[in-house]
């Protein structure tokens, strides 16, 4: 599916020195319980000299704080804590911990090049499984959108390498199951391509696999789908080791760092450039090496940026569509080798240091908060007002799903401040995939006397537009995201409080319609008898060794449809949509009888449907299901017989053509059965939608007489030969009376009919 995740982001204007009032006032620690559960086993530590900070995308107040003690908060560090520890059960031997990544309800570390898993809802510790080599990082996302299927998967996506490592035969590995079991990554051109490996990541908001490739300096991003795939993002310097941040939101944003490096990418790699630097109003730096700044600490969230220097200085830049610059504020005493970053809130930022406690084993954290809307509003600074009243839109905090062949209509409200005029700007993140057309007019005023500005923003898959060439294009085939982006162009640096719109939508079909049957007897416990002789528990049309007793679930199914079972018999597939009806599918289907009933075929061949290669059936399918054996047929496995690129040689022609809907019309015929059929149903066709459409259905086949007992054979040839018999006798008889034996055989039994009636009269005189 093609998922939207609508964001307003804010550009940097260049500002002043910031010197008129205190960046922050260090409080004293909070005094609060002590969390439990994790201060026994190893002590972990990090292996950087400089303390790093990680925080939840979706649940702010869980953090990891790295050091050289570690420390895990799920209070934004409010309580006690004392320092991470792994259970000594565990045999990690050396304790030092390389990466780390939260992963939706689980902590992922890297410890002693091995994958291991905290979760701390539970408070339990698992090693991962799957891994057979050495690794040394980890990364991932977070989908803080909604519990939808698509926003799940984001979460749960995890890679694992060892960074450093020559890219074409080091070894990746990737997990759908938040790092709990892993399996080894393919990427195509893995062994062609030359360098070491930088990282790989999953960017979402382009539905690429990234693969940063680092050669004599330099560095690009390699890129895996179509048509991102046949080139690379343009190079860039690579000094040092550059961790890598990936901004929440799926946006896009990339954040590149180390110590006298700062670079930032606002299209997943694609273009990687150094972020300049302002200090005091006549002075510009291009990059951070310029300005002669030694980096310890790097925070952002979905449209905001802090560093902290070792020189004592905060800096503070917007992360919006435009380039963007650093602004420092007043130096002050805040740095120390413990000292780390974190946003608590849109303009809030933290900066905090553990300290040891006197008497307990426990650490609290020392914070001094920092208010930046407070002090860009210093008249020293001569920062001009935010140009913006409004902005708003009906998409705010929504995810959206445009289905194949669909349009999305969304809407914004601008208003801004009495003769100001303002440029907005609207971009998505995947322009290969997602097209847009924006339209803005006068709506009218405020009360004030203010121009409300209405802007509409169409978007449709790119390859519908018809505006781009197929070569720009991603796969119509592949299920795609992409991130739009509604921005002020000329928006300064103190409208801080102007936040991202963003929502999730999605769709369901209904499959259980009501029949005529009396749902009465199927609601009370109803279950029936599926004979050994119907069914296969493993698919391969065998018979079973015994009976089968299915219990039915009418809440699921309802009451069943009626089938006659001399007639053939295509199901109608309804489209339903929260609750309302859509359309009639007319697509290519597949239908899987869920308990292994074979008693059913089809009324066409793969000759008769004019398949042009073999057509795929259930068999073939299940011998690669996997862990989806054995609904294992969807539209991302699925080949139609008809396609011309189709090469596989067509030597059964007389094999069931399995296939129902598109072009053919191929239905279902029942053998001589009576009872119910529960069907599984799914949408194969790859054109149709991007949503694996699915569900199961009940039919009850009747008109069948039972089959006889008694073999055929032992019946009809009696029958038979009764017949024949007749006809000679008819025939033999009347010509054999003429004859001279003829007429013999027929005294006697004329003689024979006088004795029984004297016999008879005598009898009856004596009575």
């Amino acid at each position: 599916m093609l998922v939207l995740m609508l964001v307003v982001a804010a550009t940097l204007r260049l500002c002043l020195l910031a010197r008129a009032q205190p960046l922050c006032r260090w409080g004293c620690p909070p005094r609060g319980g002590v969390l439990p559960g994790v201060g026994e086993g190893d002590l972990l530590y990090f292996s950087s000299t400089t303390a790093h900070l990680i925080q939840h995308p979706c649940k702010k107040n869980i953090a990891l704080y790295l050091g050289r003690q570690m420390f895990f908060t799920r209070d934004n560090f409010k309580s006690s804590l004392l320092p991470l520890s792994i259970p000594t059960s565990m045999k990690v031997g050396i304790p030092e911990v390389t990466s780390a990544h939260i992963a939706d309800s689980v902590l992922l570390l890297v410890v002693n090049q091995k994958v291991y898993i905290y979760d701390y809802e539970a408070n339990s510790w698992n090693a991962s499984i799957g891994i057979e080599h050495r690794v040394s990082r980890i990364s991932g996302d977070n989908c803080c959108y909604s519990g939808h299927p698509f926003c799940v998967d984001i979460s749960n996506s995890v890679f694992a390498y060892l960074h450093g490592d020559q890219i074409s035969q080091t070894n990746v590995y990737f997990s759908n199951t938040r790092g709990y079991r892993f399996q080894k990554f393919v990427y195509e051109k893995q062994a062609e391509l030359v360098g070491s490996l930088g990282g790989i990541f999953y960017f979402h908001s382009l539905s690429q696999v990234g693969l940063l490739l680092i050669d004599q300096g330099k560095a690009r991003f390699s890129y895996s789908e179509h048509p991102l795939n046949t080139s690379f993002g343009l190079p860039f310097d690579y000094n040092g080791t550059l961790d890598i941040l990936i901004t929440p939101g799926q946006k896009g944003i990339l954040i590149f760092w180390f110590q006298k490096s700062l670079l930032v990418s606002r299209n997943s790699g694609q273009l990687v450039y150094p972020i300049h630097v302002r200090e005091g109003p006549n002075t510009l730096y291009s990059s951070i090496s310029e300005a002669n700044i030694t980096i310890h600490s790097v925070a952002a969230n979905e449209y905001e940026l802090a560093v902290l220097t070792q020189e004592n200085n905060l800096y503070y830049g917007s992360l919006g569509i435009l380039p963007s610059s650093l602004i420092k504020f007043a130096g002050q005493n805040i740095w120390s080798q413990e000292a780390a970053l974190m946003f608590t809130d849109v303009g809030r930022v933290e900066i905090l240091t553990p300290l040891p406690d006197s008497v307990f084993p426990a650490f609290d954290f020392q914070k001094c908060p920092v208010n930046i809307q407070a002090i860009l509003m210093d008249p020293q600074l001569r920062v001009d007002v935010c140009k913006a009243e409004l902005l708003q839109g009906d998409f705010d905090n929504k995810m959206y799903s445009i289905d194949m062949n669909s349009k999305l209509e969304l809407t914004a409200l601008m208003i801004p401040r009495p003769g100001m005029s303002l440029v907005p700007l609207a971009m998505v993140s995947n322009p290969h995939s997602l097209g847009l057309q924006a339209v803005i007019y006068e709506a009218g005023y405020t009360y004030d006397g203010n121009v409300k500005h209405r802007l509409n923003i169409s978007l449709r898959q790119q390859h519908h537009w018809g505006r781009a060439d197929p070569n720009f294009t991603s796969s119509i085939k592949r299920p795609t995201g992409s991130t739009i982006t509604l921005d002020i162009a000329n928006k300064e640096i103190s409208c801080v409080d102007l936040k991202p719109l963003v929502c999730p939508k999605f769709f369901e079909i209904s499959a259980c319609h009501h029949g005529i049957l009396d749902p009465v007897g199927l609601q009370d416990n109803y279950s029936y008898v599926i004979e050994r002789e119907a069914y296969d528990p493993n698919f391969q049309g065998q018979k079973a060794s015994e009976d089968l007793v299915v219990d039915y679930q009418y809440e699921k199914l309802g009451c069943p449809h009626l089938v006659y079972y001399n007639t053939p018999w295509k199901p109608v597939v309804e489209l339903w949509r929260e609750g309302k009806f859509q359309e009639v599918i007319k697509a290519e289907f597949v239908l899987l009888e869920v308990h292994g009933l074979f008693t059913y075929t089809y009324s066409l061949t793969a000759q008769t449907a004019l398949c042009r290669a073999q057509p795929q059936n259930w068999t073939s399918i299940m011998e690669n299901a996997g862990d989806k054996w054995p609904f294992a047929w969807d539209r991302e496995n699925y080949v139609s017989c008809h396609d011309p690129d189709n090469d596989a040689p067509l030597r059964w022609p007389n094999v069931p053509y399995q296939i129902l809907g598109g072009p053919t019309a191929n239905k279902v015929i029942f053998d001589q059965r009576n009872g119910i059929y529960v069907f599984y149903v799914s949408i194969v066709d790859p054109y149709y939608s991007y949503c694996h459409l699915h569900t199961t259905f009940s039919v009850y086949v009747y008109g069948a007489f039972p089959l006889s007992i008694i073999p055929a054979a032992v019946t009809i040839i009696p029958l038979m030969v009764a017949m024949l018999l007749s006809v000679w006798l008819a025939y033999a008889i009347p010509k054999l009376l003429h004859t001279e034996k003829g007429l013999r055989f027929k005294g006697f039994w004329i003689h024979l009919c006088r004795r029984c009636r004297k016999a008879c009269a005598c009898f009856r005189g004596r009575s």
